[in-house]
């Protein structure tokens, strides 16, 4: 089905809106269009991709760092509004990038606009690149003449998204370091050290506690079975990885991590200020609700999230408000989240108190992840100790029994 670029009028409030939509033709678009309240201005049919040359190959692979993005959509709105063709400005940009795969993707957006196509149908040609949410705002800054502001949106958007993702990680290394060192000591405990402390214990013919063996048994396994224990590992790291790429994976992992401590309220603070700010930018774009709703959904990892988006997107086309849909999840979205947005749904200013509400909780997020090291620390401290004090009481049990045996 055919997919269109389109700008429209709220036949309510006047206000224009635009995004992008599959519809049979152009009829079926404006009826579409006006039963959910919009009066279509102007459109475009949108050129379907079936290439998949060497860079689309590889684009399927990997990904341009999203820092890359960044200074892209910010250097283009800087040159754009500096009054440099769109061209222009992607040829500069491409002999600027260190980046050789964003060089070569950049240059074939240029061969793009050169030969007449707009900016946005040929980012539209790299999906793992320039996401629906970079194309669609892209393609609305063209249709309304504001493209350098929407520019300097995305930008803005990308830079926060960047700093949210920073912060997670930089308080994730801490505990990652740590809990690698542990495996890695175990490890080396288990087949080095341990065999010597355990041969004594064998030619001494001592009897041996329950913990005791438990250990032998383990190390005899890591040493006995080297190659199969690392072939296994792998296995399950790849199984670990496909089931997380499946519906019933994403499922699982998304309400893991809702569920787990401390990680748990992260993942809510993040989805919300990732909401909130991407809804706000679309929004001030001038998308229209429903819209700016189906873009934010594909945009948030977490399933149940993108779930409550998908059913807010029916019942916001019924005329039910927005905030009293999140209401009922209470679990995923905070009460602020529903008394913000109402507020902003009855001011009309929805656009400005999401933005004030991604704020908050890119603080939070920004608090939590400064003060991560001092909570996880402790815990980590505890499974270390419990660790090594079972080790210590299984070596010390038989070597009480030699000194009883030697008495």
């Amino acid at each position: 089905m055919p997919k269109f670029l389109y700008t429209a009028k709220n036949i309510t409030t006047g206000e224009n809106s635009g995004g992008e939509q599959e519809a049979k033709d152009e009829k079926t678009l404006a009826q579409d269009l006006r039963e959910q309240g919009f009066l279509l201005t102007s459109h475009k049919e949108l050129e379907a991709k079936k290439s998949f040359g060497t860079i689309k190959f590889f684009d399927r692979f990997s990904g341009v760092p999203l820092k890359e993005k960044m200074v892209f959509a910010r250097n283009l709105a800087v040159m754009v509004s500096s009054g440099l063709t769109v061209s222009r400005a992607i040829h500069n940009l491409s002999v600027q990038t260190k980046n050789k795969r964003f060089k070569a993707i950049l240059l074939t957006v240029f061969d793009d606009v050169q030969s007449g196509k707009t900016l946005s149908e040929g980012l539209a040609r790299y999906p793992g690149v320039f996401n629906e949410l970079f194309v669609n705002m892209v393609g609305v800054g063209e249709m309304s003449g504001t493209l350098e502001g929407i520019l300097e949106i995305l930008a803005l958007q990308l830079e926060k998204e960047h700093d949210l993702k920073s912060k997670v990680r930089g308080a994730l290394i801490y505990p990652a370091v740590i809990v690698v060192a542990m495996i890695g000591i175990a490890v080396l405990m288990l087949t080095y050290i341990l065999p010597k402390i355990t041969g004594v214990f064998k030619d001494m013919d001592v009897k041996l506690p329950a913990t005791t063996l438990f250990i032998m048994k383990i190390s005899d396994l890591l040493r006995e079975n080297a190659v199969l224990v690392i072939i296994f590992t792998i296995v399950m790291v790849i199984g670990v990885r496909i089931f997380a790429g499946t519906g019933a994976g994403k499922r699982f992992f998304s309400l893991l991590f809702l569920y787990m401590p401390i990680v748990g309220n992260i993942v809510i603070k993040v989805n919300c200020a990732r909401f909130a700010r991407i809804y706000s930018s679309l929004l001030r774009s001038g998308i229209s609700v429903v819209v700016g709703l189906e873009i934010v959904s594909k945009t948030l990892s977490n399933v149940y999230y993108k779930d409550v988006l998908v059913e807010a997107i029916r019942e916001v086309q019924k005329g039910v408000d927005l905030s009293k849909v999140i209401a009922k999840y209470p679990h995923i979205f905070p009460i602020l989240v529903t008394q913000i947005l109402e507020v902003g749904e009855e001011t009309g200013k929805t656009e400005t108190v999401l933005q004030h509400l991604a704020e908050f909780y890119e603080e939070e997020v920004s608090q939590i992840t400064k003060n991560m090291s001092s909570i996880i620390e402790p815990i980590l401290m505890l499974v270390i100790g419990g660790g090594v004090g079972f080790f210590a009481v299984a070596m010390l049990q038989p070597m009480y029994s030699v000194l009883e045996n030697i008495k």
